[in-house]
């Protein structure tokens, strides 16, 4: 049986998608019988412990202002608890799971196993102060992770003699559906701000200049197309977003940050569902849009061109300012027949391909070939 000590800096209670994906990988484990130790790098103010869980154990572990001991200690909890016997150390993204993984990893004479999400490769490739330390990490790897196919030639760039698999985020499609009352929520919401004839489209999560946010605005105001839509903008909003909705006659609504179990009434609200990322993982938003039928405006971006093409939404390259304007002028154009068939087929992509049980499988079969 595998036995695993999984470093990471996103675990609940922090919040977000990395947060979403690490429970939901380490559950998914845990249930296939692999012994997961969490060693949670917490950035928030909370006190050194271990703990049991179901099927594992927690370490908590605050990098406080003094990251280096924090991670010093860790390994002096690990010995003081006698965590020892692990068939593998997992490094989950983040500069300081990354740091300490090659370090544990050699002391307790495991191999490691390093699973990259987006940021950890898109912006540690080029960061002075992130690149080292990826480098070394995917060096002493002896498999790497990666959420989005087009992720591998950059660890490769890296460290060529890195072993790639690519496994996908999923989304639970038994447990994540719309309720008739958020159904009625998420309408009532647009009879109350939307006005009619105009489709709402979502850029849930945080809308930052990686999104391409300010590059899908300005698409959508040469697009000749903006009195079609009501954008609805729900998450971490840059203030750079905000002044140039302010500036310009676009109609618009903002909500804040929501918890993923608040999220169906809001996807019911909308038509579609926006992602122009310049470059991404996988976002677990394009996976939950799709899986409730909202039909993708995206990108192919990172694992965005694992998801989405012309059969659940309306694709374009990453960057080109021509092809998003054409995109967006193809989904205006879009009547509500169109629509409901890219919906459906998005939800049964997503119900067939993107599944837990499959990303379970992916990394059993890493762990399985990684001695």
């Amino acid at each position: 049986m595998h036995r695993v000590l999984w470093l990471t800096e996103h675990y609940p209670p922090s919040q977000g998608g990395m947060a979403q994906s690490c429970d939901r990988i380490v559950r998914g484990l845990r249930g296939a019988s692999v012994e997961v130790d969490v060693a949670h790098l917490t950035r928030r103010a909370r006190p050194w412990g271990v703990r049991r869980e179901h099927g594992g154990r927690l370490l908590t572990a605050p990098l406080g202002d003094d990251s280096e001991h924090a991670l010093r200690r860790l390994w002096t909890t690990i010995t003081a608890e006698n965590l020892t016997g692990y068939s593998h150390v997992v490094a989950f993204g983040g500069v300081y799971a990354l740091l300490a993984a090659p370090v544990l990893s050699a002391l307790l004479d495991a191999p490691l196993v390093t699973l990259l999400r987006g940021n950890d490769i898109d912006i540690g490739a080029f960061s002075m102060r992130r690149r080292g330390v990826l480098a070394e990490a995917l060096r002493a790897s002896s498999r790497v992770c990666v959420v989005a196919r087009s992720h591998a030639p950059l660890v490769s760039a890296l460290a060529p003699d890195a072993h790639v698999t690519f496994v996908a985020n999923s989304v639970d499609t038994g447990q994540w559906r719309v309720l008739p009352s958020e159904r009625e929520r998420g309408l009532a919401w647009r009879e109350e701000n939307v006005e009619p004839g105009r489709r709402t489209v979502g850029l849930i999560g945080q809308l930052k200049v990686k999104k391409g946010v300010g590059f899908f605005l300005d698409a959508l105001a040469a697009s000749g197309h903006a009195d079609a839509f009501h954008l609805l903008l729900v998450g971490e909003v840059e203030e750079s977003v905000r002044e140039w909705l302010a500036e310009r006659d676009v109609p618009h609504s903002f909500l804040p940050f929501l918890e993923r179990y608040d999220l169906p009434s809001v996807y019911a609200s909308c038509d579609l569902v926006a992602l122009p990322s310049f470059y991404d993982g996988m976002p677990n938003v394009a996976l939950e849009a799709a899986a409730l039928g909202v039909p993708l405006l995206a990108s192919d971006g990172g694992g965005l061109a694992d998801v989405a093409d012309e059969e659940i939404g309306f694709p374009f390259p990453a960057g080109d300012p021509h092809a998003c304007r054409a995109a967006i002028a193809r989904a205006a154009r879009a009547d509500a027949a169109e629509l409901a068939k890219l919906g459906a087929a998005g939800a049964e992509r997503i119900r067939r391909n993107f599944t837990p049980a499959a990303e379970t499988a992916g990394y059993l079969a890493v762990l399985d070939g990684t001695r």
